[in-house]
């Protein structure tokens, strides 16, 4: 395997995190980005076929999906197909732990490359800590000491975004391939009364969970920009933690990386900052 990836999605949440440490593994990098900044970054952007130049002389690829469309395969697969003919081996494709193998989404993209594939991981994550931190909670919870979901009291195993970054690493450095897909969580299932409790201890200041129905959420993301089917997909997702899907423990982390993932608690402490107004 030749010792150059590119990793899609490179300055995202979980991409910033592959390229800063798979520089440490000796392999060299490759950032592919809408926004090139760094002359060796790479355009990058699914749907335009100029794509297809970031991967050459790569042989392995981390694999972000859009997160402005649900149509992944139909926009994914003709690049993907053209990565395989220029000679790229192994895939490591980022999805979610509520989506099934030939579900909607990146479950059409999982399943697609597991018959196609000549090398594949996908990392199925639970819902990332960062939500919390720089993500869509962040906002609400210093403007309005508030976390707003349709989870109820549902448990959920939120994973730092560190850890599956590490995992992903793993994936795509190994001599041998996974060729399966792994669940990836924290080492605790927490709702988001707990979570809103651990912050509000680690802020100094009381932080309360607002549990809303799923329409509530729905026009909550479309407020914020989001298309209408996405961000009714989204509040999908929340509803169906509702269930209990989402409350549970997996060692894939461990299994993938020798080490244990961090707390939701140990994150908050890193992370304080973020919530200080």
């Amino acid at each position: 395997m030749a010792d150059r990836i590119l990793v899609i999605g490179g300055t995202g949440k979980t991409g910033q995190r592959v390229v800063k440490r798979l520089g440490t593994t000796g392999f060299d990098v490759v950032v592919g980005t809408r926004s090139p900044v760094n002359p060796e970054d790479r355009y990058f952007a699914w749907g335009d076929s100029a794509s297809i130049a970031a991967i050459d002389d790569c042989s392995s690829v981390y694999i972000v999906a859009p997160t402005d469309r649900t149509d992944h395969l139909d926009v994914m697969r003709p690049i993907l197909e053209e990565a395989m003919a220029r000679g790229v081996d192994r895939f490591v494709l980022l999805s979610s732990s509520l989506i099934e193998r030939g579900g909607p989404m990146m479950g059409e993209v999982h399943d697609w490359l597991a018959h196609t594939a000549p090398e594949w991981a996908v990392l199925r994550p639970s819902w990332f800590m960062q939500n919390f931190s720089d993500g869509a909670h962040a906002r609400t919870i210093r403007d309005e000491d508030a976390i707003y979901s349709a989870t109820g009291r549902a448990r959920v195993g939120f994973i730092d975004a560190d850890d599956i970054a590490a995992a992903a690493v793993a994936c795509l450095v190994s001599a041998e391939p996974l060729n399966d897909e792994r669940i990836l969580t924290g080492p605790e299932a927490i709702g988001y009364d707990d979570a809103a409790g651990i912050l509000s201890d680690v802020a100094g200041r009381t932080i309360r969970h607002v549990s809303l129905s799923k329409s509530e959420l729905t026009n909550r993301f479309k407020a914020q920009g989001l298309p209408s089917d996405y961000a009714n997909i989204l509040a999908s997702l929340d509803e169906t933690i509702c269930s209990g899907i989402e409350d549970r423990t997996t060692d894939g982390v461990t299994e993938l990386t020798g080490r244990a993932p961090g707390s939701f608690r140990e994150f908050a402490e890193e992370h304080r900052n973020n919530w200080l107004k």
